[in-house]
């Protein structure tokens, strides 16, 4: 017996096939593929569309796991594969001659393996791409390590002591590390592209929270750029020594911030370059060695007198001076040094590997440059003193020793003078130059400002931009997608670079770091917050999309994060965190508003889910109670964009009450095709656009009245319909018997699955394709029934892409001082009354429709009294209440004729009915006459009619006799008739309880 092979794991050929299954020198089962056809073990085969299909496996489409299957964008020139669907794996071959191919052509119009030596064409330039040591964690240092390094904090330290700046060191570096592995896990739960933080919250949030923050975040990096500039220019003005330093600051800025501007437009590789990073280490390098070299009479006289325990226990306690001088005063001048972490992901898009870089780059960066911060902030505390004259005349004298105030006595100087009056230049306290007196070589810690101002003016202003232009892409705002446009192989937003220019110039002309500082602080802690926030939201509802490579978070250290972010913003600056947070709110609420047509698969949307859900399972542990009893409606439209007149009347009693469901049924045979037209979302947009809330639903059956049975049993628990409104079938007479026994019989089938059930008939019709809407609503089939419920989209796919109209309709329109005329002949539980209750119609005109009840009872067996009683209890709140005591009076003569009496004769010819039946209908009949003359009477100029619907016995009246009834009620009217019936059970109660 030969070896049966193992089923291969590749693209066969069928003589590969044949080979491996032939038994005994005889060709076994055909199966596979030969470049041309499928063949298969019957001896069919079937002609392929592509000649360099390849099937996997014996007998089967299906395919291994691909990437083709699950990426966006295409790579140019390469051919790009596609999954089979599930259609096309199950589907009988036979019927489907024509299987799609499994390569989809996406540029060439080849297979693989098909190339030609004349169509090479000329690969194109990669962008420039950077690693996570010189894309983020260079970028987030240099950032980082900003003008307050050099500038602020040895003023920090002198005025907060070294204890508490080390506190404000680690707090800052909390909430940034804490905001770092938030990041880092945003990052890598999927690709990350261009746009940075803004990118990270808004696929994360959603747009409402992302978009107010990229701006947010967009218009800090850009006044941080003033902010750094500032400090170049202090440093740059105190070398100059000039006498109007606020203005030469100015004057600095500005030509500062061009030079910048410049820069970056030169391109991305001039920001990059790893210059700035090595002086300000050689600057580090030549701080720590002044430090350690003994102090020069020149630096004592300064205040410096190397490392000295004194001094450094004199230091760590706190010395508050100045209007800034408090714990948060300090600290939201401190905090903008540590935002800089943001600094790689703002330049997401131009990383070779985002998932890796962003974490691993962002969390080195804050490590070193908080360690530096400490060492720093000790190191400088532990040399200088808070005070000194720079004068070497004030040496200690003998005389003068007992009066001598002030640490530096201790070493010979007597700075009692400056102390006393408060004209000390030098010290910790006084000078901000403090690090180059301490330094072993002034110019390098010059040199040093320099490359930490300007390299980190540099990264906020590329990326301000950066994260501007991938929100103006998005066209979450009006007016600035103009700045969206990019230019060049790297995309580079060059309107959004000039817009920075601008915002950066303005807060240069401040020309003061202390005040633009905490300005940029709220900012900043309000993206940190939502970044924070969005961690612990994409964490708590539990989606399966949330699966981040990086796992060192805490889902409540992110809340933490937030949590803490949003009160230091408070207690730096409360007006000012009004005002972001008054921004936020305000954007928020534009893009809840307009709604812009964004999915991104965000936590908000698993939270909604979850919620839904869980309110949904809840109900189920409370029974259903008469006092919340509403109608829940399930309406049959077809596509509702054709019915737009039942969807507005219905969306009148169920808006921000109850449910709707707007149902369509597609009586053709299932097919992707056919599905794609049942469940279009277009019919969910038009409903949107319409203010309409609804669900849509549609469902493919062979029949119409299978269709509508499916529909009756959609639900979801208690939420489920529990009214079916339909409109009136007009030229019923023209029909077959089939099509009336079908619309009777579907409102049977509503009456046995306890449903209530009404019927708008409007004079005018409901269906708006006859009057051009023919390109949404193509022709139907021959059963005029069709009309009201069914539509076989010709083209769906032009009823998607098309604009589908919204024409007005008289549930819109203002009625003016009308009335609706509620006619509850019967009492089915109370469901008309309901009904009339919650019709608000034109919510322009809710106080100029006057509710007329009119009512039918037997005078003799109940007093009218006991009826105005009985209406009293229920505080329905109607305007005036009528009695009708004469509703079984016989109809007037005249009326008779204009019924044709053919059809009641061909009704009785039919033997299964009774004689006793037949009399019966002879009085209903009569009845609805008599109805509609009433509703002639009485109601002509209404809003709108409501009457209860009568009910014809399932089996005993016929169809075409129940519809005569429908339409002799509801014949002649102008205003629109709803016809309702309950389903013989309560929905109002006069009790408590």
């Amino acid at each position: 017996m030969e070896e049966v092979p193992a089923a291969p794991n590749e693209g066969i050929s069928l003589s590969a096939l044949r080979s491996q299954f032939s038994v005994n020198g005889e060709e076994g089962p055909k199966y596979g593929f030969d470049g041309s056809k499928y063949h298969y073990g019957d001896g069919t085969s079937v002609a392929s569309q592509n000649s360099s299909q390849i099937l996997t496996g014996y007998d089967t489409l299906d395919v291994g796991p691909n990437y083709d299957f699950y990426a966006n964008t295409n790579a140019q020139g390469r051919v790009r594969r596609s999954r089979p669907s599930l259609f096309q794996l199950h589907s009988n071959i036979e019927e489907d001659s024509c299987p799609p191919p499994l390569y989809e052509e996406t540029n060439t119009g080849r297979a693989p393996g098909d190339s030609s030596e004349d169509d090479v064409e000329e690969p194109q330039s990669e962008p420039t791409r950077f690693g996570w040591v010189k894309g983020v964690m260079i970028r987030c240092m240099l950032n980082i390590w900003g003008v307050i390094l050099y500038l602020r904090l040895p003023w920090i330290t002198a005025q907060a002591g070294i204890g508490l700046t080390w506190v404000i060191i680690l707090l800052s570096s909390c909430i940034t590390g804490i905001t770092g592995l938030s990041t880092s896990a945003i990052a890598t739960n999927g690709r990350v592209k261009g746009g940075g933080t803004y990118f990270l919250i808004s696929r994360s949030l959603g747009p409402e929270l992302g978009g107010s923050i990229g701006l947010i975040f967009a218009f800090a990096n850009a006044v941080a750029v003033a902010m750094h500039t500032v400090g170049f220019a202090e440093t740059v003005q105190a070398l100059m020594q000039v006498m109007d330093p606020i203005n030469d600051i100015r004057i600095i800025g500005v030509i500062t911030v061009t030079c910048l501007l410049a820069i970056s437009l030169a391109g991305m590789e001039w920001e990059a370059k790893v210059l700035f990073f090595i002086v300000i280490l050689v600057s580090f390098a030549n701080y720590i060695v002044g430090t350690i070299i003994p102090a020069t009479p020149q630096k004592q006289a300064k205040g410096f007198f190397s490392y000295q325990a004194d001094i450094f226990a004199e230091n760590f306690v706190p010395n508050w001076r100045g209007p800034e001088g408090n714990f948060f005063g300090m600290f939201s001048i401190f905090f903008p040094s540590a935002t800089g972490i943001l600094a790689g992901a703002n330049i997401s898009g131009d990383l070779k590997d985002p998932t890796v870089a962003i974490p691993r780059g962002t969390l080195m960066a804050i490590f070193w440059t908080t360690l530096s911060y400490l060492i720093i902030a000790a190191t400088i505390g532990a040399c200088l003193v808070r005070d000194a004259s720079g004068i070497m005349n004030d040496t200690l004298a003998m005389s003068s020793a007992d009066s001598c105030q002030g640490l530096a006595c201790q070493y010979g100087w007597d700075f009692t003078d400056c102390i006393t009056n408060r004209t000390c230049t030098y010290g910790l306290s006084n000078q901000y130059q403090s690090m180059s007196l301490v330094s072993g070589f002034a110019p390098l810690i010059t040199a040093g400002i320099f490359g930490a101002t300007l390299s980190s003016a540099l990264a906020c202003l590329v990326s301000a931009p950066k994260v501007f232009q991938c929100l103006c892409k998005d066209n979450l705002y009006p007016v600035i997608g103009f700045f969206g446009k990019g230019n060049g192989k790297n995309d580079e937003p060059i309107r959004g670079y000039v817009l920075a220019y601008i915002i950066a110039v303005c807060f240069v002309l401040i020309a003061e770091l202390n005040t633009i500082a905490p300005i940029i602080s709220n900012f900043f802690l309000c993206s940190y917050a939502l970044i924070n926030f969005s961690c612990f939201h994409a964490s708590i509802t539990n989606s399966p999309g949330w699966r981040p490579s990086f796992r060192f978070y805490s889902k409540w250290m992110s809340l933490l994060g937030a949590v803490v972010s949003v009160i230091i913003m408070f207690l730096l600056t409360w007006w000012a965190a009004l005002i972001a947070i008054g921004i936020v709110i305000f954007l928020l609420g534009y893009v809840l508003y307009k709604r812009p047509s964004v999915n991104w698969g965000s936590s908000v949307q698993a939270g909604s889910y979850n919620m839904a859900l869980s309110y949904c399972v809840s109900l189920n542990q409370v029974d259903d109670h008469i006092k919340n009893y509403r109608p829940q409606c399930l309406v049959l439209t077809g596509p509702p964009s054709c019915r737009p007149a039942l969807v507005d009347f219905v969306g009148t009693f169920t808006k921000n009450l109850s449910l709707m469901i707007c149902g369509n049924v597609v009586t053709v045979s299932p097919s992707p095709a056919t599905l794609d037209t049942a469940s279009s979302n277009s019919h969910v947009t038009w409903l949107n656009k319409r203010q309409i809330k609804s669900f849509y639903h549609g469902v493919v059956a062979n029949d119409l009245r299978t269709g509508v049975k499916m529909l009756l049993q959609v639900g979801l628990g208690r939420i489920r319909p529990n009214v079916l409104l339909t409109g009136f079938k007009r030229d019923w007479r023209k029909d077959k018997p089939s099509c009336i026994d079908n619309y009777i019989g579907i409102l049977h089938d509503a009456f046995d699955l306890q449903y209530g059930v009404c019927v708008l008939r409007m004079r005018e019709g409901l269906d708006v394709f006859r009057q051009g809407c023919q390109h949404q609503c193509p022709p139907c089939t021959p059963c005029k029934f069709f009309i009201y419920f069914v539509l076989v989209i010709v083209d769906p796919d032009a009823m998607v892409t098309e604009p589908q109209p919204q024409p007005s309709t008289v549930f819109q329109s203002q009625q003016g001082k009308k009335t609706i005329d509620v006619y509850w002949l019967f009492d089915d539980g109370g469901e008309i009354v309901v009904l009339n209750f919650i019709v608000p119609f034109h919510k322009s005109n809710r106080f100029y429709i006057i509710v007329r009840l009119i009512i039918s009872t037997d005078h003799v067996l109940v007093s009218n009294f006991r009826v105005m009683d009985l209406i009293s209890k229920f505080r329905l709140g109607f305007h005036d209440v009528e009695v009708l005591p004469d509703i079984n009076a016989r109809p007037q003569p005249e009326q008779y004729g204009s019924l044709s009496l053919t059809i009641y004769f061909s009704l009785f010819s039919d033997r299964l009915v009774t004689f006793p039946s037949k009399c019966v209908f002879v009085h209903q009949t009569l009845r609805q006459i008599r109805l509609n003359e009433v509703l002639q009477d009485y109601s002509r100029d209404a809003a709108i009619i409501i009457v209860t619907m009568p009910v014809g016995r399932r089996g005993q009246c016929p169809s075409a006799l129940y519809m005569a009834w429908l339409e002799t009620l509801s014949r002649d009217l102008r205003p629109p008739v709803l016809l309702v019936r309950g389903n013989q059970e309560n929905v109002l109660t006069f009790y408590c309880q």
